[in-house]
């Protein structure tokens, strides 16, 4: 008997076919988006694309940062290796209630790349401080947040970062440069939390992992033989 909610997220299409691009010789996908090498060359020599009409990251800060990079190759001297766009760690947010906030790779993306023996993932969830008891009202709903850090390789290189609750939004943007720095979920473990707030989920997923060595006979506690308490809320 019908629905509570419809969400409409049916996208959208370049808007190509009237600019006759083949007789200009630059090749067109069967979807109207412009076919571009990584360099945001098209195939007609001196003509660049970019932005959402190559249907890559249909974003306005995405297509200004690469637009930025070959303007700055085409007209500031910067070689190609150094202003090649970077779309793999683009932090993105759908301003849904709560809302979404994803940076990286998925985990199956991950898995495709690196194959599943070199992929781990970490999970957390846990309930935002503003629902702590003593902000709490009679019948007062508690939504839950949730993360998820996909990491590589055998230093753990965190890949991936999804989150989905109140405030990820703001916090997204300053773990997405330490993604792109290249960060480990050691280096995560290594910054001491800020308490009371949400992002210091992120530095504090079990199990810890240290950016040192320790005696192979050094005794690690087990998560799963015992199970780490809830945090007070």
């Amino acid at each position: 008997g019908g629905y509570g909610q419809v969400l409409f997220a049916t996208g959208r299409e370049p808007v190509t076919g009237s600019l006759d691009l083949p007789a200009a010789g630059v090749e067109t996908a069967p979807s109207g988006h412009i076919v571009v090498d990584a360099a945001s060359r098209t195939s007609s020599e001196g003509v660049y694309a970019l932005g959402d009409v190559i249907g890559r990251i249909d974003l306005t800060p995405t297509a200004i940062a690469a637009g930025r990079l070959l303007s700055d190759r085409l007209f500031g001297g910067a070689s190609e290796a150094d202003t090649l766009m970077d779309y793999d760690f683009v932090p993105t947010v759908v301003f849904s209630h709560p809302p979404l906030a994803v940076c990286g790779l998925t985990e199956a993306e991950a898995i495709a790349r690196h194959g599943p023996d070199a992929v781990a993932v970490h999970k957390s969830t846990w309930v935002n401080m503003l629902y702590s008891r003593e902000f709490l009202v009679d019948g007062q709903h508690m939504p839950k947040t949730f993360a998820k850090l996909v990491c590589v390789g055998p230093e753990q290189r965190v890949v991936g970062l999804h989150m989905i609750g109140l405030a990820v939004d703001e916090i997204l943007q300053g773990f997405a440069l330490a993604m792109k720095m290249g960060a480990t979920k050691a280096d995560f473990d290594s910054v001491v939390a800020i308490h009371p707030t949400s992002s210091e989920e992120l530095v504090t997923i079990p199990p810890w992992q240290a950016k040192y060595s320790l005696r192979p006979d050094a005794y690690t506690p087990s998560y799963e033989e015992e199970p780490v308490p809830a945090k007070a809320r």
